[in-house]
C-alpha cells in the first residue's frame, strides 16, 4: 500500500477524524496531527472572515508535496487536506497527518508536510479585516 492516504482539496468543513483515520496502521507507533484554524488576528490586525482560493494545479501540488515527505522520511503514511471557499473565525482550514513507527520521524515529516504546503502549494488566503479593508496573502 502507498504511504500516500489522502491528499484533497475541499470546499466544505473538513473532518480532523476523517484525516487522521486515513493515516491509522497496525504498524503505527505515533501518529502526528497538525491542524491550522482559522485566527481572529494577523500582524496585530483584527479578521473577520477568510477565503482561500487554488490555483487548478493545486491538487497535483498538494499530492507532489507528500510524495516528496514519504520519499524522504520512514513514514507509514501521510495525509493532508485543505479548505477552500469562505471560512469563519474557528473553521479548520487545513488539516495535516503523518504516522510512523516513532514520534521523533512523525513529528519531523508532518512539521515538514504542512510547511512545504505553505511555501509550495498555489493556495491564496483573502483576509478581511474588522475595519472593512481586506488583503491577499501568499498570492505574489
Amino acid at each position: 500500500m502507498t504511504a500516500i492516504r489522502l491528499t484533497e482539496l475541499r470546499d466544505e468543513p473538513l473532518s480532523i477524524d476523517d484525516v487522521r483515520a486515513a493515516v491509522q496502521d497496525p504498524a503505527a507507533g505515533a501518529i502526528a496531527l497538525f491542524v491550522g484554524t482559522v485566527r481572529d488576528h494577523d500582524h496585530g490586525r483584527e479578521v473577520s472572515a477568510l477565503s482561500y482560493s487554488a490555483h487548478p494545479s493545486a491538487a497535483a501540488e498538494l499530492a507532489t508535496v507528500a510524495e516528496k515527505v514519504a520519499a524522504s522520511h520512514p513514514v507509514i503514511a501521510v495525509a493532508v487536506v485543505h479548505r477552500t471557499g469562505d471560512l469563519a473565525i474557528g473553521d479548520v482550514a487545513v488539516v495535516a497527518a503523518v504516522s510512523a513507527g516513532h514520534r521523533d520521524v512523525a513529528f519531523a515529516a508532518c512539521r515538514e508536510l504542512i510547511d512545504q504546503v505553505k511555501a509550495t502549494v498555489p493556495i491564496w488566503k483573502h483576509q478581511s479585516f474588522t475595519a472593512g479593508d481586506s488583503e491577499w496573502v501568499n498570492s505574489a
